[in-house]
């Protein structure tokens, strides 16, 4: 079941297909090349998970049923920046496949990806700006956040030391941040109370850092094929995630974590990348990421439990959401 299908909320396809639409028309531009390369990666498709999450804090604001012109601007506000991270994300790690398809940098040049990714963070902007200006402010506020914890993370490049408090801070910024934005912006457009714009915003949160972890653990165990990208490319380029923070720190796994230290600190080939993957899945540093990741989970669940103000419909599909994304696999 995907994340989207996990929902089970009947008006969300009729509202992603306005998404979808509105994406798209988005990134036009009189330049025919430009409209080509921003709109390079929306036609590899996605998950789309931060525009449904603006819907469903529309649907959770408002009751279940189409939501305004304005929610699917946030939503598309949202997406816009998911995308053009990613354009910065794959220039910064010289990565050639994403969604399966070839990266723009790939494809065409890392100038032209970065320009094309400052294009999406523009018309993302504009976006938010013709909502008013709070939503402006929060979007700004939120693309600040994903670059305090990108930079955060390459500060920490090939550390062997890496903390699980510095890995925690930089998901936040780079990953949680958006997705709390997301739920935020529904609830903005709908103008429900602080309180519940408040917890709308903190299940964002937690849901943001269970997917983040998540994915992190996935890069560890899964292959090309079922990420879409290059399995074990975070170990490759020196980010070590929190599985690998806790295969390098736990002393039950004797051997294997000096020799993963050995290993690491430095770049590796493919062969090592490998030997890598294996010393990091053979103890229970997994276990132990997927346990933060669930813990989480447990507490974007409680918020939604514990919102009066939000339609038990949508309660029930986001707590669906939550426990889909926590337990997938690929």
């Amino acid at each position: 079941m995907s994340p989207l299908d996990a929902l089970g909320l009947a008006p969300m396809a009729p509202d992603m297909e306005r998404v979808e639409t509105a994406l798209r028309g988005s990134v036009l531009s009189s330049d025919p090349f430009l409209s080509d390369v921003a709109g390079h990666l929306i036609s590899a498709g996605g998950k789309r998970l931060r525009p449904a999450l603006a819907l469903c804090s529309a649907y959770a604001a408002k009751g279940v049923g189409p939501v305004s012109d304005d929610a699917i601007t946030g939503g598309v506000s949202v997406e816009l920046v998911h995308l053009g991270s990613l354009y910065h994300d794959d220039v910064i790690d010289e990565a050639e496949t994403r969604r399966g398809v070839p990266s723009v940098n790939a494809r065409w040049s890392n100038i032209v990806a970065i320009l094309a990714g400052d294009y999406l963070l523009a018309r993302a902007s504009s976006l938010a700006a013709s909502l008013g200006a709070d939503v402006a402010a929060l979007l700004a506020a939120t693309i600040g956040e994903l670059c305090r914890g990108q930079v955060l993370e390459l500060q920490h490049l090939f550390d062997a030391d890496r903390s699980v408090n510095a890995y925690t801070s930089a998901i936040e910024g780079k990953t949680a941040a958006l997705f709390a934005t997301a739920c935020r912006v529904g609830g903005m457009v709908s103008a429900v109370d602080d309180p519940t714009l408040d917890a709308l915003t903190d299940f964002g949160h937690h849901l943001g850092m269970c997917f983040q972890i998540v994915d992190d653990v996935l890069d560890v165990t899964g292959t090309d094929e079922s990420l879409g990208k290059p399995a074990g490319n975070d170990i490759l380029e020196g980010v070590y995630t929190l599985p690998v923070i806790h295969a390098m720190g736990s002393s039950g796994s004797g051997s294997s974590s000096e020799e993963l230290r050995e290993l690491l600190g430095r770049k590796i080939d493919r062969e090592q990348l490998e030997t890598a993957r294996a010393l990091v899945t053979a103890g229970d540093a997994v276990d132990q990421s997927i346990e933060t990741a669930r813990g989480h989970a447990a507490d974007a669940s409680a918020v939604l439990a514990s919102t009066s103000a939000l339609d038990a419909e949508v309660v029930d599909g986001l707590t669906r959401l939550v426990d889909t994304l926590v337990t997938r696999q690929f």
